[in-house]
């Protein structure tokens, strides 16, 4: 009798511990505003990330994994990899793109200026920010993005383009490597194509430090 009263006891301890809420651990600015934080922002550079990738068109789905360094200036370096080999190498220099194999004028808007505002979405020049409910919207004449009040992390932006039509990128999974908070899901989608992005990786560079040479790799610059 004893034993079965331990047994339903330990069984109980056992629901009791299965179930309790999972403490999920979220981004600290200690004290800061999202301004602030804002502010501080002004100093990255570069961002170097890896992600795996998915991109839908017509119901044709293609998986990769991706290497991506980008700078400010929209240079960057894009590498994809299909079952361990190279599938796709797209680069920008100054404007000028160059890509290993040919790319539809869909998917080429959103693997340059798509993933640019993605990963830069602090970036904007004469912003207005505002506030509503749980969010604030930070927007300019070509961006609207809004921002999780309790992460500062985005959780939807447009790109408002030329033409009228628009990409809209959209974030969730808050993630942390090191110092650096990202969100770990993103979705970008324009004119019947998407891009999902399951990031991995991210890191920034400061303006002081960072560079992407023509070869597309990091170089530091001697202080």
């Amino acid at each position: 009798m004893w034993k079965n009263v331990l047994k339903l006891f330990l069984a109980s301890i056992f629901l009791l511990v299965s179930c309790a809420p999972v403490k999920v651990q979220m981004p600290s600015y200690e004290g800061k505003t999202f301004r602030q934080v804002l502010s501080g922002m002004k100093n990255v550079s570069g961002v170097e990330t890896r992600f795996s990738i998915v991109s839908l068109r017509d119901g044709r789905e293609r998986k990769g994994d991706a290497a991506l360094d980008l700078a400010q200036n929209g240079d960057m370096s894009l590498r994809v990899y299909s079952l361990g080999f190279l599938a796709m190498d797209l680069s920008s220099r100054n404007g000028n793109v160059k890509s290993s194999r040919p790319i539809a004028p869909g998917r080429y808007l959103l693997l340059t200026r798509g993933l640019r505002a993605c990963f830069f979405w602090w970036d904007m020049k004469d912003n207005t920010l505002a506030a509503l409910g749980g969010r604030y919207i930070l927007s300019d004449a070509w961006r609207t993005v809004w921002v999780d009040k309790s992460t500062f992390l985005p959780v939807r932006q447009k790109v408002h383009l030329a033409d009228g039509r628009e990409i809209d990128i959209r974030y969730d999974r808050p993630r942390r490597n090191g110092d650096v908070w990202f969100q770990s899901r993103i979705r970008i989608e324009y004119n019947g194509y998407s891009l999902t992005l399951s990031v991995s990786h991210m890191s920034f560079q400061s303006s002081s430090h960072h560079r992407l040479s023509s070869e597309g790799e990091e170089e530091k610059r001697n202080d």
